[in-house]
């Protein structure tokens, strides 16, 4: 896509929350216009827990203004897009003001905490047919992901027969880490699966297409955490697995861990196809791995500017694509979709189907546990 496709007039933006991913969004709305031109967006206001914090921020991220009023900051008319990057209980009540009040939505995920929550929020942005969501699956945009994905549908590897996924880290591993809302239902909702595993099944149904049947298991791996009230229990799961059907009739397995010693970003799946294989490994996440038929094995492939959106960067091969470059991408594809483009996605009906797989996984405990269509 290309500055032709991007809004032709600067639009405003809401930022709510400046942590990690609050200043990542920042980052792309300040980089998106640099990168792939159009109108650069207005940075209109910067909604932060304290009002101290708010303007600290805004003076840093570069926002006109600071509040902590969210409500006000979504319902004002200076603003048309609300990027949402607050802990899970809030995305909710956020993402669905933003939407009644007219709104365009990027929220990062995990879209919501139960699965009756994101159906909720799809059924209204579907009421809300002029305005676009987006959901913050940035591993989508990666130029060698990109690649691969272009390359299982135009055959190159033939019919995909398998995938195996993983996404491990090793964030939670020490059994002294502090009792967190992240580890409850009513604030984080699911664990690795919501804070990990959906960012895989995100990748899985790009490459694989939808889930037919599934069977999953969780674990927690350390059931209490020490905090200032003393031990408390940990209520979601530390690592889940799970053996997949996909509606092609292909079989995939499925394992997420937030407790796996060393790892720390390992977003790693294989496809394997009648005719070829692909690989990746997001914690080298400028190489791709590439077997086809006839040859003796795999062939590295580095990014460059021959893949999707790495040559709006850099136009030299192998000098490395990153993580906030993503967002940045992924904020290109939501001010296109608001121009009129086709949604590159996920919105909050694509969003749905995540949740539905990573509930279905938590849900198992061992039994079949059929999607569908549906």
């Amino acid at each position: 896509m290309g500055a032709a496709q991007m809004p032709d007039r600067p639009l405003g933006v809401a930022l709510i929350g400046t942590g990690f991913m609050g200043k990542c969004h920042a980052m792309a709305w300040r980089n998106v216009a640099t990168v792939f031109g159009g109108a650069h967006p207005r940075l209109a206001v910067l909604c932060d827990a304290t009002q101290d914090a708010a303007v600290a921020h805004a003076a840093q991220f570069g926002f006109d203004r600071a509040t902590v009023d969210w409500q006000a900051a979504v319902a004002s008319p200076d603003v048309d897009v609300v990027s949402i990057t607050t802990p899970n209980g809030m995305h909710r009540p956020m993402a669905e003001a933003a939407l009644r009040a007219g709104k365009h939505v990027w929220l990062e995920k995990p879209m919501a905490l139960t699965l009756a929550d994101a159906r909720a929020m799809a059924d209204l942005a579907a009421a809300c047919p002029g305005q676009v969501t987006m959901l913050g699956y940035n591993y989508l945009r990666s130029p060698a992901f990109q690649a691969a994905r272009a390359m299982v549908r135009a055959g190159e590897i033939g019919t995909p027969l398998a995938f195996r996924g993983v996404y491990d880290e090793d964030y939670s591993a020490d059994p002294a880490l502090p009792w967190s809302w992240r580890m409850t239902h009513q604030a984080g909702g699911l664990g690795a699966l919501g804070d990990l595993g959906c960012h895989l099944v995100s990748q899985m149904l790009a490459l694989m297409g939808p889930v037919d049947s599934l069977i999953g298991q969780t674990q927690i791996a350390v059931p209490q955490r020490p905090s200032d009230q003393g031990p408390r229990a940990v209520e979601n799961e530390d690592s889940a697995m799970a053996m997949i059907r996909f509606a092609s009739g292909a079989q995939g397995s499925f394992a997420t861990s937030r407790v796996a010693r060393g790892r720390k970003c390992r977003l790693q799946w294989e496809i394997h196809g009648s005719r070829g294989s692909i690989a990746f490994d997001q914690e080298n996440m400028n190489e791709l791995w590439v077997h086809r038929l006839g040859e003796a094995g795999f062939t590295r492939h580095l990014t460059g500017p021959d893949q999707p959106d790495f040559a709006a960067f850099c136009p030299a091969p192998g000098h490395n694509f990153g993580f906030n470059e993503q967002k940045i991408i992924e904020a290109r594809d939501l001010l296109a979709a608001i121009a009129g483009a086709p949604h590159a996605g996920p919105d909050f009906a694509a969003g749905h189907q995540i949740e539905r797989i990573i509930h279905a996984i938590a849900a198992s405990n061992g039994k079949v546990m059929e999607l569908g269509d549906a």
